[in-house]
């Protein structure tokens, strides 16, 4: 089959597995991860390879970018502490961990190459997580450190990792080459984020095409990469401190009209992304295993991926627990301990231990790995990085994946809805703003806005928590008035009544109508 028809059937599985995923309640890379694996034995499937100097800049950078533009800053700053004992110790404990058992079941593994192999089975993915976690209304405190997690572990995490990956190249990196290269790195990727986030936003600012203005975020993504990448500092950290510049200065001039688009293809990107690097993984399995197999080296190897598997998991787990022991031991040496205080933090502890499913991080990381070394000789233990790389992915996916949302339910953790109340008070203080603005328009029409708007306001500012935050006053009317209109255009478009011109005018007129009206959810 070529090329092209392998892709638009890849791409249709994907699809077809996100679907199922959703029915199922379960988080779709799961069954990415499982539809990866399963191409590996497929007959006459197609075997591709990507230069691995690509793998990182490609699967990785959009997908950044994407989670670094919705992070919130505040709750960074208000999550600080866990968050950054899982960021630096978390990742820590799961690189030396992983470090000694890679070193002790393969005697042969140098330092670097086993540490390269922790940092690259060390980070989570919260896409996962967050997708069984929005389903059923984890604590938003929880929520935040997971996601804040997510994002700022791979830039620890893929430090360490290139680290290694210099160490191993070169042989040896000693202490004094090492804190130089470690600094500049930090705080001059952070720096660099920022400048260039500033410097490019007059261009920026400029663009009203959608198209025009989707190309040149995409180019800017993988430029800011490749630029940090080529003056030695991490694109990573550049990546990150770059969107979340842009996403604090900017957002306010975006228009909706490009906004919505552009969100939605930035989702679609993100998607398509997860489902190629489970793919292309998957297809590197079948000739690693078959070299396994003609070492005779297989069952090693497999059962060093399972015990790496394991040790990932578990070396989360004694971090988190000693982290919540310790932090209800402060509690309690404060006098400030409640009766059901220890049970939530232990229950929260388990939660936040099973929520560490790993992704395309790690997948783009184990594939970035150079085939061979500057003197032409393989990259040592290659095959086997891959292979626990893929077996940390697919494990944790599927044991974790299927098993979150039972999980959360038996712990019998609830949110509380902050951002329900924030939206109340937000949605209460910007309609007043827009009364304000239109309070002396005596026309019809400021008349039936002021009408409109003062019940928004009226909703919002009253205490009917029962009412749906994304729900305006009589949004499931409009949005049965709306259908019905939509219905009726189609009709007079089918009997030419309408021009097809005409009825795409009509079509977006009452599609931003249902947007407005709460249709922009999920259903």
């Amino acid at each position: 089959m070529a090329t092209f028809e392998w892709i638009i059937v890849l791409l249709l599985g994907a699809a077809l597995l996100a679907a199922l995923a959703r029915r199922l309640g379960a988080p779709y890379p799961t069954f990415l991860a499982l539809g990866g694996t399963l191409l590996a034995f497929v007959p006459d499937s197609p075997n591709w390879t990507l230069d691995p100097h690509l793998a990182l800049t490609l699967f990785v950078a959009p997908v950044l970018v994407d989670a670094a533009y919705d992070t919130s800053l505040r709750d960074l700053r208000t999550h600080w502490r866990p968050i950054a004992g899982l960021v630096i110790a978390a990742v820590g404990t799961t690189v030396i961990a992983v470090a000694l058992v890679a070193r002790w079941l393969v005697p042969g593994m140098s330092w670097p190459v086993a540490i390269a192999l922790g940092a690259i089975v060390a980070p989570p993915d919260a896409a996962a997580a967050t997708a069984v976690m929005r389903q059923v209304k984890l604590p938003h405190k929880l929520l935040k450190i997971i996601e804040g997690e997510s994002l700022l572990n791979d830039a620890s995490a893929l430090l360490v990792y290139r680290l290694a990956i210099m160490a191993v190249m070169a042989g040896h990196l000693g202490f004094a080459s090492f804190a130089p290269v470690f600094l500049l790195t930090l705080f001059g990727s952070l720096a660099a984020g920022v400048g260039c986030a500033w410097a490019l936003r007059r261009l920026m600012s400029g663009v009203r095409e959608v198209p025009v203005l989707l190309i040149m975020q995409f180019a800017l993504t993988f430029g800011v990469w490749i630029a940090a990448e080529a003056i030695g500092l991490s694109g990573i950290l550049t990546l990150v401190a770059y969107a979340m510049t842009v996403a604090r200065s900017g957002g306010a001039q975006l228009p909706a009209r490009q906004r919505v688009p552009v969100f939605a293809v930035w989702e679609a990107v993100v998607f398509v992304l997860n489902a190629f690097a489970f793919v292309l993984i998957g297809m590197q399995l079948r000739p690693i295993w078959q070299r396994l197999e003609a070492g005779g080296a297989r069952t090693d190897a497999v059962l060093t991926a399972l015990v790496v598997l394991g040790t990932t998991v578990a070396a989360r787990f004694v971090w988190v627990m000693s982290y919540k022991a310790l932090s209800l031991r402060r509690h309690r040496a404060a006098g400030a301990a409640q009766a059901g205080h220890g049970r939530g933090a232990f229950r929260s502890g388990i939660v936040l231990s099973w929520a560490g499913m790993r992704g395309i991080v790690t997948l783009a990381a184990a594939f970035a790995i150079p085939e061979t070394l500057p003197d032409g000789t393989p990259f040592p233990h290659r095959d086997l990085i891959l292979l626990c790389a893929f077996a940390v992915v697919l494990g944790t996916l599927v044991l974790q994946g299927l098993t979150m949302a039972p999980l959360i339910r038996r712990m019998g953790l609830s949110d509380d809805d902050p951002v329900g109340r924030e939206i109340r008070l937000g949605r209460t203080h910007a309609y007043r703003a827009l009364l304000d603005a239109i309070a002396h328009d005596d026309s019809l029409a400021g008349k039936l806005l002021r009408k409109e708007y003062g019940a928004i306001v009226e909703l919002n500012s009253g205490h009917a928590d029962e009412a749906p935050i994304d729900e305006v006053p009589g949004g499931p009317l409009r949005r049965r008035a709306i259908a019905v209109a939509r219905q009726r255009a189609f009709e007079m478009r089918r009997d030419d009544v309408i021009g097809d011109d005409a009825y795409r005018v009509l079509v977006q007129e009452l599609d931003w109508a249902e947007l407005s009206a709460g249709g922009g959810r999920p259903q």
